[in-house]
């Protein structure tokens, strides 16, 4: 991610451990899927770009061994202490205002990152003037504006308020500068880039326990932001966390497009 003092979800606060937990659940099958067909193997270099969690850095380095190299950047990097250790290498770095942390990546990867960068051009240039010839780079970003509702199937009130609520959240992402119709553009954007052999896919979960303990530490996460800015009230939080307690609603996310090319 890139330094911003508009930034909505803090990486310091506690939710935001809960937050990278469930994306772990949701969308490390999905990227580790893309990069196992890349061939990833022992000593390969990556750079994991805005890492946040550490599932990513730590099973590549799993993959590459004491051979490779994985290099993970962040403006925060608080997360990082159990993950930097060799292979795995953590550098404070603004992918949207910084040159590369070193050149002849093998893997260049980015999840749910460029969407919040103001200078997303700028950063994807970055990302693929780092790869190797024939090294690939994969970027993955949501894109809410393809599906914008928590609740897909909208059946009753508790789904309306937590639609709302997302309605919210939105607004007040693209009030920081957050692209919501990103993830379409990604593999127009590489080509762009200069890549080749470019192909995307789409994951969208619809309904799981990860998704609603996601739901719940974003909107824990954003509190004050939503009630300061008129969309919620505290009352309706509450009523909406205890909703998404219960267990008796279905909660989705916005669609994970991943697009990856070759340089």
């Amino acid at each position: 991610m890139t330094q911003t003092d508009g930034y909505l979800l803090d990486n310091q606060q506690t939710e935001a451990g809960q937050r990278f937990d469930a994306f772990a659940t949701l969308f490390d099958p999905t990227t580790f899927r893309h990069i196992e067909r890349f061939g990833i193997g022992s000593g390969w270099r990556c750079w994991e770009v805005g890492a946040g969690g550490t599932s990513v850095v730590s099973w590549l380095a799993k993959k590459v061994g004491p051979t490779g190299r994985v290099v993970a950047t962040d403006i925060d990097t608080s997360w990082a202490d159990s993950a930097a250790r060799p292979p795995a290498e953590v550098q404070v770095h603004d992918v949207g205002a910084e040159e590369p942390p070193g050149e002849g990546f093998d893997l260049v990867h980015a999840r749910l990152v460029l969407v919040h960068v103001p200078d997303r051009e700028r950063a994807l240039r970055s990302m693929a003037k780092a790869l190797r010839p024939g090294g690939r780079l994969l970027v993955e970003d949501a894109d809410p504006a393809l599906q914008p509702l928590l609740c897909p199937d909208e059946h009753g009130p508790e789904q309306q308020l937590a639609n709302r609520l997302r309605q919210g959240f939105r607004k007040l992402l693209a009030e920081r500068g957050a692209d919501l119709s990103y993830g379409r553009k990604l593999p127009r954007l590489l080509r762009e880039a200069g890549l080749r052999e470019v192909e995307a896919d789409a994951y969208f979960p619809v309904t799981s326990t990860a998704c609603a303990d996601l739901e719940s530490a974003t909107v824990r996460q954003i509190r004050d932001q939503l009630v300061t800015a008129g969309i919620a009230t505290n009352e309706d939080i509450d009523r909406h966390l205890a909703n998404v307690a219960s267990g008796s609603m279905d909660l989705a996310t916005a669609p994970m497009i991943s697009a990856w090319g070759r340089k």
